[in-house]
């Protein structure tokens, strides 16, 4: 009986959705541009102007609410206090002195020491060629802004995300309360973290760190907890039998079964906080990521890829350091002593001599490369605008125009019922409340045209992250030297902070919401690849092989064997595309995407839009929220 139904039930379903959307596109004929609740890009609501309200009576009240004073302006004093304090030793001058405390060659044979320990010569090599890099482009006090932020980041991070990850992974209990928060943590997009701490803590490095922060320990608490709970359990028994207590336990046998794993969380923390520190720059954090932010807003490509590429390869040395740190390495004792005294001679001069403690802006090449970026752009516009233009075009008018014109110019109520229905016919009642929910809190934004806009926005780009999944995965998936060769450059791609990816896209295609709906693609891809690559791998190779006995081509295995049992992780690749995409939404605000991304943009650069803007970062979480919910509620019934 089950057999019977089964296939009578999808064809009903699929009818169901095909009349919704008929029923919408007439409806939205009818009532095209009534009820969209549109908002001028200047105009505010009474939520608005509230929230704009309380941000002055929060600045009026912060030195003399108790609240304020005896906690978030402690905070903010301990967390500057420590930020200016790395800052001093590595980037900015003090002490009385025109030069950090720690010049450029100390800095570098530091680096260089540090990496020979934990990684062994070939990484010091690179890391010591990475930091002279940064030097010769002219950035070196902009890199070492960078560095310091990233670093007071996840020391804070790891401070309270490793014992917080112990502790979930030797209490069920603790377990179980803490992975919602940090699902929650992680579906945020980065800039939402940014606008509610600037009203406690004010703009500045301290709201940046603790947003950094928040950002990049859910990392190295979840994987600190895998760890924890991956050990043996018999290892932990045989522990136990032997008298041992559970701090014992805890310190001579879980944390050393599990620190390759722990290495592994404080690597993705590092890398979290990196791509954080940059972002943070729309709030007045130091470093590179001002220098990309300024270069974006006049269009500047040549200093935008100068500054990017300083952030790839700031990234990609501390990444191979703590990739590389994982294996356990034994330095010979005259290797460790001697590097150790030629790191301590280069300190001494770099705090002795100014030679040595800044670097010599007549060596650079940062000038050049500028030059560089810019000939090609210009190149590129003068050279490839049949390509780019009509790829833009196609993309403009077939997918972009059309989804937006449906969500943005049909009445609000119309497109409120669609999603509810549609949710309740994909994941049940519960999606459906949610669905419901989440609209309702859009709309009590003020900002639900701008909210459609951006949806239009992410489902294009969305269906084009899994256009690119599929094709490239499943090459992946059945090629072995396809995925030896692509696999790093998903890798490289990961690592690479989300500003770097807006400054090619913005030379071949200039400022326009689909330059940021490209640059989204870019950014989520490598994570849907990856994924339904694995999926197409994890497929049993028996039935691949019974395919092809029965003559099945290549085009038939896939489409009806491999793609139908991966189909958990096309579902994970969906949903992890869409959180990936809608993450993008603001930083796209930079070049041209418009919507809820100008919002919270502009919320930071204009006082008078501060509420505004959060209202628009609490929009896109809303997004994101439903748009999660509905693919796990999908991926759950369709794997089942």
């Amino acid at each position: 009986m089950v057999a019977v139904a089964a296939p009578r039930q999808l064809p009903r379903k699929a009818l169901i959705l095909v009349g919704i959307v008929l029923a919408w596109l007439v409806l939205w004929l009818l009532f095209r541009n009534i009820g969209t609740l549109p908002l001028d890009a200047s105009a505010l609501t009474p939520l608005h102007r509230s929230v704009n309200e309380l941000n002055d009576a929060v600045g009026a009240s912060r030195n003399s609410n108790p609240l304020f004073l005896y906690f978030f302006n402690e905070i903010r004093l301990v967390i500057d206090e420590f930020v200016t304090f790395v800052q001093a030793l590595i980037a900015q001058p003090s002490f009385g002195r025109p030069v950090p405390v720690i010049g450029w060659l100390g800095v570098v044979a530091i680096a260089g020491f540090v990496s020979l320990v934990v990684a062994g010569w070939r990484v010091a090599l690179l890391s010591i060629a990475g930091f002279v890099f940064l030097g010769l482009q002219g950035l070196w006090q902009e890199s070492m802004d960078t560095l310091s932020l990233t670093l007071a980041a996840v020391v804070i991070s790891l401070l309270f995300g490793i014992p917080l990850g112990i502790w979930a992974g030797l209490s069920d209990r603790a377990n179980r309360v803490m992975q919602p928060v940090l699902d929650f943590m992680q579906t945020m997009p980065t800039f939402v973290y940014l606008a509610p701490l600037t009203l406690f803590f004010l703009i500045g490095p301290a709201s940046a760190t603790i947003a950094t922060l928040i950002y990049a320990a859910p990392p190295a608490i979840r994987i600190t907890a895998h760890a924890i709970r991956s050990v043996p359990h018999n290892t932990v028994e045989a522990s136990e039998s032997l008298g041992a207590t559970r701090r014992q336990t805890l310190v001579k046998v879980l944390l050393p079964s599990a620190r390759k794993t722990i290495v592994l969380g404080i690597n993705q923390t590092i890398m979290a906080a990196l791509s954080m520190v940059t972002i943070a720059a729309l709030i007045d954090a130091p470093g590179l990521g001002k220098t990309v932010v300024k270069a974006l807003q006049t269009l500047d490509v040549g200093t935008a890829f100068n500054a990017g590429l300083a952030i790839v390869v700031l990234a990609i040395v501390l990444d191979r350091v703590t990739t590389a740190a994982t294996e356990r390495r034994k330095l010979p004792r005259w290797a460790l002593f001697g590097g150790l005294g030629v790191t301590g001679v280069c300190v001494y001069l770099s705090y002795t001599y100014l030679w040595a403690a800044e670097f010599q802006s007549d060596v650079e090449i940062g000038s050049s490369i500028r030059k560089g970026a810019t000939a090609v752009t210009e190149w590129a516009q003068d050279s490839l605008p049949l390509i780019t233009g009509g790829f833009k075009d196609f993309v403009t008018f077939a997918l972009i125009n059309p989804l937006q014109a449906l969500l943005a110019e049909s009445p609000w109520f119309l497109v409120a019922l669609v999603i509810v229905a549609l949710s309740f016919l994909i994941g049940g009642v519960r999606p459906a409340v949610v669905s419901a929910v989440c609209l309702g809190l859009l709309i009590a934004t003020g900002l639900w045209q701008d909210a459609m806009i951006t949806l239009a926005s992410t489902l294009v780009a969305t269906i084009l992250v899994m256009i690119l999944g599929v094709v490239v995965g499943v090459w992946m998936g059945r090629s072995r030297s396809a995925d030896r060769f692509i696999r790093p450059i998903l890798d490289a791609g990961q690592v690479m902070p989300a500003f770097v990816y807006l400054v090619p896209i913005l030379a071949l295609f200039s400022a326009s919401r689909f330059t940021a709906i490209i640059a989204a693609v870019v950014f989520a891809a490598p994570v849907a690849i990856k994924i339904i690559a694995d999926g197409i791998r994890a497929v049993s190779p028996a039935t691949v092989e019974a395919s092809t006995a029965l003559g099945s081509s290549s085009w038939q295995t896939i489409v009806k064997v491999q793609l139908p049992m991966a189909r958990g992780a096309l579902t994970l690749a969906a949903n992890q595309g869409l959180i990936y995409v809608l993450s993008m939404v603001v930083v796209g605000g930079l070049v041209g995407a418009g919507a809820l991304g100008y919002d919270v943009v502009a919320g930071f650069s204009q006082s008078n839009l501060y509420g505004k803007g959060l209202a628009a970062g609490v929009a896109i979480v809303v997004l994101g929220v439903m748009l999660d919910r509905l693919t796990q509620a999908a991926a759950k019934r369709w794997t089942n």
